[in-house]
């Protein structure tokens, strides 16, 4: 299933000082366990299907059921997978579609003068905040999962797009379930997601407003490409998630 990530291996010297060595991935989450959907409980009549409201459902008409019962239509994601953005749920949140898809989008709807990605935005701030903890810096990595499925909206926009917001927080809320995050984001991931705008403007075009953001964090940035963007945010989350187990 996961054969994709083995076209563009990450080149090694790519490995974090902060994170250790980029080691294969492994698929944090699935889905699917012994044939069944989470979210569906097994027959405890005949053990051969799936039960929703206390009514069985055949196997062949099980996914035909579901879709019936989502709001609005689905979009494909980069795994192959079917994900509804108006009805978002936790067990379909995949870390590689967002992984992915962050590595595609380009930061400042383009306007940049190098290619910089959403997901290099994000493993900057999630490195700047390890040491403010495991959950704090997993936040910073996922602060923009949303995007994975509602793409990066400027922020002069985002304000005139009805319903744009409630979109953004239904499913940020299903990313927090999914891997058990706090509810809120925390008060330092909102404020680096703040000063790395002056870290960035290195790659912008000089302009008068530059001038309000003058605390930046330090980062550096990379310019990573898709492929190795995606590698890093990857080995970023393996690395948060092998912590906190430790932890």
């Amino acid at each position: 299933m996961y054969a994709f990530r083995n076209e563009s291996p990450v080149p090694v010297e790519l490995a974090s000082t902060t994170f250790g060595p980029l080691e294969k991935y492994v698929p944090a989450n699935d889905n699917h366990q012994g044939g069944a959907y989470i979210g569906l409980r097994r027959s405890t009549v005949d053990g051969r299907t799936d039960a929703v409201g206390g009514f069985d459902i055949p196997p062949e008409l099980r996914s035909a059921f579901l879709e019936l019962a989502r709001h609005g239509d689905f979009m494909q994601t980069a795994t192959g997978r079917k994900f509804w953005p108006m009805d978002p749920r936790a067990d379909e949140v995949f870390i590689e579609d967002i992984a992915h898809s962050l590595a595609m989008q380009c930061r400042y709807a383009g306007h940049c003068l190098r290619y910089y990605t959403v997901a290099e935005h994000s493993v900057l701030m999630a490195r700047h905040l390890r040491p403010e903890g495991v959950e704090v810096a997993l936040w910073a990595l996922l602060h923009d999962a949303s995007e994975a499925y509602l793409v990066d909206v400027p922020r002069p926009v985002k304000p005139h797009l009805n319903g744009y917001k409630a979109a953004e927080n239904k499913v940020m809320a299903a990313v927090t379930r999914r891997f058990q995050m706090a509810e809120e984001m925390p008060a330092a991931v909102h404020e680096a997601d703040e000063r790395i705008i002056a870290d960035e403007l290195v790659n912008l075009v000089p302009m008068d407003w530059h001038g309000k953001h003058r605390n930046p964090l330090g980062v550096k940035l990379q310019y990573w490409s898709p492929e190795n963007a995606k590698g890093e945010f990857l080995a970023t989350f393996d690395a948060l998630m092998d912590a906190r187990e430790v932890a």
